[in-house]
């Protein structure tokens, strides 16, 4: 950390006990921002997490449907987020009067949403689901109800494939990301490394999970690298979980999963990156951006996401 970052880092710690705020910061945001954070995660760990904080601010350093999703389970903290600019390709692939229309066609079906949707696809969903519990979800809900899985089609094809239900009606959805890592290079790397395992999240392509020896979310892949005796790690996500599994686990290699273009850093989601120290600390002074929402799509919202905290 540079001489201008620790001056950074050393304010955000004294407007944090100035204005009784806590950080919580995902995987994906660049070391520096998760060096400041008071708790890393993924998306809805970290979202539970601000439920259950004792403070009167929750800075989400991470993009915009995470903070919404922070608010929704907390709504009488203030929850801020650094740069409102900072979307999700995934979230924004399902536009929320576009996913109503879309579930018109299919009255008698079930929705389950990926927790990555903005507050207005969640006020439309019976069940949310994570990366972790998709599965579980999906298994949860009678093998003869139709459902509509929005909106990862990556994701939504690696459950259905899992369960063989041929009721499941998928959004055409995909994170830019997830989408970009390619096969022909993740072999390569293999040939180079062949004693290392290969881990992949499930919102990459079928022909890339298959090749996996793990797929799981960002938080089943820290597990499962930490598990086994396994040393080198090939990892087919997003980047910015590498600080975490070196940090972790020093002792082990984790070698990042080239995008087809390896000129254009497609390996790494630009929205988080736009998550910087200096506009961390200009929120905290400022205690803006805010997330605002109305009631009656809060309490929609929150109800799709304790309906997938019930399931056991």
């Amino acid at each position: 950390m540079n001489n201008n970052s620790a001056a950074l880092a050393e304010r955000i710690a004294q407007l944090k006990k100035e204005k009784d705020a806590v950080i919580l910061a995902h995987y994906y945001t660049t070391p520096q921002v998760q060096a400041v954070a008071d708790f890393l995660g993924d998306s809805l760990a970290l979202s539970v997490k601000a439920k259950e904080i004792d403070a009167k601010i929750i800075l989400f350093a991470g993009v915009h449907f995470m903070a919404e999703t922070a608010k929704v389970l907390s709504p009488d903290k203030k929850v801020l987020i650094p740069n409102p600019e900072a979307g999700c390709s995934l979230a924004e692939s399902c536009d929320a009067a576009e996913f109503a229309a879309f579930k018109a066609q299919y009255p008698n079906h079930l929705v389950v949403s990926y927790v990555n949707t903005t507050v207005g696809v969640k006020a439309l969903t019976d069940i949310c689901c994570t990366s972790s519990n998709a599965l579980q979800v999906v298994e949860s809900i009678p093998a003869d109800q139709p459902i509509i899985f929005a909106p990862d089609r990556n994701l939504g094809g690696y459950i259905k494939k899992l369960t063989g239900r041929d009721n499941m009606v998928l959004w055409n959805g995909a994170c830019h990301v997830h989408e970009e890592f390619s096969l022909e290079k993740i072999l390569e790397l293999k040939k180079q490394y062949p004693e290392a395992k290969v881990v992949v999240h499930p919102e990459c392509k079928a022909t890339v999970a298959a090749v996996a020896d793990y797929v799981g979310s960002t938080a089943g892949i820290l597990d499962y690298c930490g598990k086994v005796e396994a040393t080198e790690f090939i990892v087919v996500t997003e980047a910015g979980i590498l600080a975490e599994m070196r940090r972790k686990y020093p002792e082990k290699n984790f070698i990042p999963a080239p995008p087809i273009d390896s000129t254009c850093g497609c390996n790494e989601c630009r929205y988080m990156k736009m998550v910087t120290l200096e506009s961390i600390a200009a929120c905290l002074e400022n205690e803006s951006p805010e997330i605002e929402m109305d009631e009656a799509t809060r309490k929609a919202a929150e109800r799709s996401i304790l309906n997938m905290i019930a399931i056991k």
